[in-house]
This record gives C-alpha cells, sequence and structure tokens, in this order.
C-alpha cells in the first residue's frame, strides 16, 4: 500500500491547485486581481484578434455581429418579453376589461 506523499516537499509550481474560501474572498476583494484579469484577457483578445484585422479577415466583424444580437435579445426578452412581463400585462389588460364591462364601456365607441 503506497503512502500519499506530503505536499510540504513538493515545489509550489508542482502541487495541485486547492482554492480554500480565503484565497477566494481574498482575489474578491483585491482590485489588483480584476485589473490582472482585465488585463490578460485584453492581451488574449489583441493577440487572437490583431492578426486577423491585418489580413482583412472577415471574423471580427462576424464575431461582432454575433455579440450585438446576443446583447440586443437578451435585453429584449428581459425588458418587453419575460414570463414576469407578459404576466403584468396580462393583468392589466383583464382589469381593464373587467373595469370596462362594469362601467358599460365598449371598445367600440
Amino acid at each position: 500500500c503506497a503512502r500519499p506523499q506530503s505536499q510540504h516537499n513538493v515545489p509550489s509550481e508542482q502541487r495541485p491547485l486547492s482554492l480554500t474560501m480565503a484565497s477566494i474572498l481574498e482575489k474578491i476583494v483585491n482590485p489588483a486581481w480584476y485589473k490582472a484579469s482585465i488585463d490578460s484577457t485584453a492581451v488574449s483578445i489583441s493577440n487572437y484578434y490583431r492578426p486577423m484585422f491585418r489580413s482583412s479577415s472577415v471574423t471580427p466583424l462576424w464575431h461582432i455581429m454575433i455579440g450585438v444580437s446576443v446583447v440586443m435579445y437578451t435585453s429584449n426578452y428581459l425588458a418587453l418579453k419575460g414570463e414576469n412581463i407578459q404576466a403584468a400585462r396580462q393583468q392589466r389588460k383583464d382589469a381593464l376589461h373587467e373595469y370596462q364591462e362594469k362601467h358599460g364601456i365598449t371598445d367600440h365607441h
């Protein structure tokens, strides 16, 4: 039966990644972590798209169009067509119909 090797003698770059709640909280409250993440993402995006722009590829245009469409349709659904919005609209419509019936108001004047 092999005994597990102690992690104390293993160099830090070879240790398995272990996330603790304390390390996660440190990252969340540390503005430098956010800046490093944004900078890393910006460099990755630049390295990916720069050669495409220089070669006049249409791929960046398609990516921008898809991104804008996703944002547009998602915000449209959440703001105008979600279940809660539709339920509220139906409730107002029913209340107006009930009011009109009660007061003898018809849709055709």
